[in-house]
């Protein structure tokens, strides 16, 4: 299982690299399909599709596909327009399919739009901003940096349990060690590309804030992640990545932070 998982691992990378690094279309086409399975995945784990077809989880990829041409095009003034006409449809739906579907089911059809493909839409959003290239890096620091440190933190020195309940393994020192550990892979990773980005010292200061920030956030996206499907009664939401689960499992946290990262790189912007 662990070779599985870390051969896995070593896939992810390596894709990842190569769409980062390309970015452009090729990026949005592949964060848009990620989305679509990622949305899949939820709407089979609330219900809302059950192998058969379903009018509501339709609308749902429809309105995927219409967010992203919106970000693709750079049409940011009708993102709204887009997500309100989205919502009128799911209702739509819920009138003319009556009883088929709960309402909880259409408030988390929405909601699933909003969490996989908005979300998730930021790490394009990121790499086409200046330095986005370097910049886009950060999710992936914050969150697997993150979860690697806390990882092994809390096998040496856990002891106090964080959220026993919802996640009995991770701990209080794991998360304060993952949290420090992905500022310095952030302040590390600043020094490595200083020669391609001005700033200096500021941008170190920069990187190493943003990531700690995103990674104590990103912790919340991952127990997020556990709690949907403590609640559904699934372990994974698929299977498409061995040894990690689905979409969801595995960039559960990287879907979170995405738009944190995206936002605080702006904040910063005048640093860099």
């Amino acid at each position: 299982m662990f070779r599985t998982r870390l051969l896995s691992g070593i896939v992810l990378v390596a894709l990842a690299l190569v769409l980062l690094i390309t970015g452009g279309p090729v990026l949005a086409a592949s964060l848009l399909a990620i989305s679509i399975i990622g949305l899949n995945e939820l709407y089979r784990a609330l219900g809302i599709e059950d192998g058969k077809f379903s009018p509501l989880a339709a609308v749902g990829y429809l309105g995927c596909f219409f967010y992203y041409m919106i970000v693709i095009l750079d049409l940011s003034a009708y993102t709204m327009t887009v997500l309100i006409a989205l919502l009128i449809l799911f209702m739509a739906v819920y009138v003319f399919t009556y009883p088929r579907y709960k309402t909880d089911q259409v408030t988390g059809a929405f909601f699933g739009v909003v969490y996989v493909a908005v979300m998730l839409s930021c790490i394009y959003e990121l790499r086409i901003m200046e330095h986005g290239v370097f910049l886009v890096w950060l999710i992936f620091i914050s969150s697997w940096g993150c979860d690697t440190c806390a990882y092994c933190v809390g096998m040496l020195f856990g002891k106090h349990k964080m959220s026993p309940k919802l996640s009995p393994k991770k701990s209080v020192e794991g998360a304060v060690g993952g949290v420090v550990g992905a500022a310095l892979i952030g302040a590390i990773y600043a020094a490595a590309i200083a020669g391609w980005m001005d700033g200096g010292t500021h941008t170190m200061m920069s990187f190493a804030v943003i990531c700690a920030l995103g990674g104590l956030i990103s912790m919340v996206g991952d127990l997020a992640a556990s709690a949907i499907k403590r609640n559904r009664g699934i372990k994974d939401y698929g299977k498409l990545i061995p040894g990690h689960g689905g979409i969801l499992d595995r960039f559960d946290s990287v879907i979170f932070i995405a738009p944190v990262i995206y936002y605080l790189a702006q904040a910063f912007s005048g640093v860099f």
